[in-house]
């Protein structure tokens, strides 16, 4: 079966793919999402109908084209050579995409997406700025958000004590219209203030000034991307109406695990696949868990609960592996690729298909009523922080020298406690891995053995996101979603502690960066433990990457 650049290899299931195609004519959805009708998802009109902005981005956007890039036409006749975002969730994913498959063009400024808050990466980047050549995108729809508010005060003090009474031209912003933030960077004289949309959220930003500015900024054709973009929205999106019913009718039968391999230049379209899928589906008990950078595997290593989804070049023969897969049963999918500028027409039709995977789903797909349970927790640890500088944490059930584990499951070494915690999956489950350590290529390589091991002895999708980040990802179906991951935390002692301002151009601190992260990791586990979620944590107090090889090994 095909529709436009997308081929549906259903198997089993093509009655029901078609069914569902079917009911998304008979319920006439299509006219129905273009007169943003809200009852497709809720009863209630709340957070949906000032969430539908999305639907008219590219054209909206388009129309300010111009006005972009005149606007940052000074910073490149200024030789601006370096542009920091700080931005988390949708508000960083999407520019971190176009800069990571375009990257920086001849004679633009090179863009570094911040969305942590590891004191360790924010070192690094404030200790190798040149003042003079440097521009800071403080990305947020409210601008109250923890990890940004932090990081715009850490950055605006530090460019205050260079640039003095000037350190506001160094900062573009980029808010909703009557946010708090809006109302509060007037008076610091911003080089800009970029005013969007507020009826769209977060995740469904890309096409909005969230992200066409950072593209834009550095070189970009967004007229190209937005071109696409707006040729995917034609016709109510056909394509991402029939993707999307054929994504939730198929979750609804217990394939709720999507399986994505991408080109490697793209493999950060996954990342911003990821937040928009799992934000959007995972509540209510329900979810698609998106599964990204799997390791290869034999066709025994997978339940019934998968689907494939591959992203292929123009006229790329299918691969072996998906006759492999789909002869074993497994219901796939292909994608063509035809340029890098698809990216404009695949982020509509994935918006398009998100929202309607949740109508099958019988879910909103605006809200994240979750996510505040990590937030409340958090903001109590940084209470505790600021009044006593420490925590009450639960006792380890297991102390060693390699580090201490936390938890119910037991244990007489730590590979035996993940052994021991792993083995009480049951069908449908999943493990994920939420990294509170130090990123560096070494971690990275250490935890993918990890992570492959895992997949391997226990045949287990495994997930794997860094901390802060992933709470802005795929955290919300983390305690929204299903009853059925079994999560892993990893953290670490953090030795290097960055004050965070209490006030823009203040010296004053009460609440240090390393505390925070660890605050965020606790703030986690304490939301996943109150809605019954199984976790366990392993704290390494030095060496984590040679010990986790060795906990691979050991699985």
């Amino acid at each position: 079966m095909k529709e436009a650049l997308i081929n549906y290899y259903p198997g089993s299931y093509q009655q029901i793919v078609e069914a569902a195609w079917k009911k998304t004519r008979q319920d006439d959805v299509a006219c129905r999402i273009r007169a943003k009708d809200y009852t497709l998802w809720s009863a209630s009109p709340d957070e949906i109908v000032n969430r539908l902005g999305w639907l008219d981005a590219p054209g909206h956007t388009l129309k300010k084209i111009d006005y972009i890039r005149d606007t940052l036409a000074p910073p490149a006749n200024k030789k601006i050579k370096d542009v920091i975002l700080l931005g988390m969730g949708g508000s960083g994913l999407t520019a971190e995409v176009f800069n990571k498959v375009f990257g920086a063009q001849t004679g633009y400024p090179q863009l570094t997406v911040l969305d942590t808050t590891n004191p360790a990466i924010i070192s690094n980047i404030a200790q190798k700025i040149d003042w003079d050549k440097t521009i800071f995108i403080v990305s947020s729809k409210s601008g109250t958000t923890m990890e940004i508010t932090s990081l715009f005060y850490f950055f605006y003090n530090e460019a205050r004590k260079i640039k003095g009474g000037g350190a506001g031209e160094h900062f573009i912003f980029i808010t909703d219209e009557g946010s708090p933030l809006a109302k509060t960077v007037r008076e610091l004289s911003p080089f800009h203030v970029f005013l969007n949309n507020p009826d769209i959220g977060g995740r469904y930003s890309a096409l909005s000034f969230f992200g066409i500015v950072p593209a834009a900024i550095i070189g970009i054709d967004v007229n190209k991307l937005l071109h696409n973009a707006q040729s995917a929205a034609g016709a109510a999106s056909k394509t991402g109406i029939m993707l999307g019913a054929a994504l939730g009718a198929l979750a609804c039968q217990g394939r709720d695990k999507l399986t994505l391999y991408l080109p490697p230049r793209w493999k950060s379209f996954g990342d911003w696949l990821e937040q928009l899928i799992a934000e959007s589906t995972g509540k209510e008990g329900k979810g698609i868990l998106p599964v990204l950078d799997e390791p290869d595997a034999g066709v025994s290593f997978y339940a019934q609960d998968r689907v494939f989804v591959f992203f292929q070049e123009k006229n790329e023969i299918n691969p072996d592996r998906l006759k492999t897969l789909t002869g074993a049963g497994h219901p796939a999918i292909t994608i063509q690729i035809n340029n890098d500028f698809d990216l404009g027409s695949q982020m509509y039709i994935w918006e398009m298909a998100t929202t309607v995977a949740a109508y099958f789903l019988g879910v909103n797909p605006f809200d994240q009523p979750d996510v505040e349970a990590t937030k409340i927790h958090t903001r109590k640890m940084i209470e505790s922080y600021k009044n006593k500088k420490s925590t009450d944490e639960e006792k380890p059930v297991l102390a060693t020298a390699d580090g201490n584990v936390y938890g119910d499951t037991r244990g007489k070494t730590i590979s035996e406690v993940l052994n021991n915690f792993l083995a009480q999956q049951k069908t449908g489950d999943y493990a994920s891995l939420q990294i509170y350590l130090n990123p560096s290529e070494e971690v990275d390589t250490a935890t993918a053995k990890l992570r492959a091991a895992i997949f391997k002895k226990y045949k287990l999708p495994v997930t794997c996101g860094y901390g802060p980040r992933y709470l802005h990802s795929t955290g919300q179906l983390h305690k929204g979603g299903a009853n059925c991951g079994l999560f892993i935390q990893l953290t670490e002692e953090n030795l290097m502690n960055i004050p965070i301002p209490d006030e823009l151009g203040k010296e004053s601190s009460s609440l240090s960066f390393g505390e925070l992260l660890a605050a965020q990791a606790q703030g986690d586990w304490q939301a996943l433990k109150e809605k019954g979620r199984r976790i366990i944590r392993i704290h390494f107090p030095n060496d984590t990457a040679a010990f986790l090889k060795k906990l691979a090994a050991a699985l």
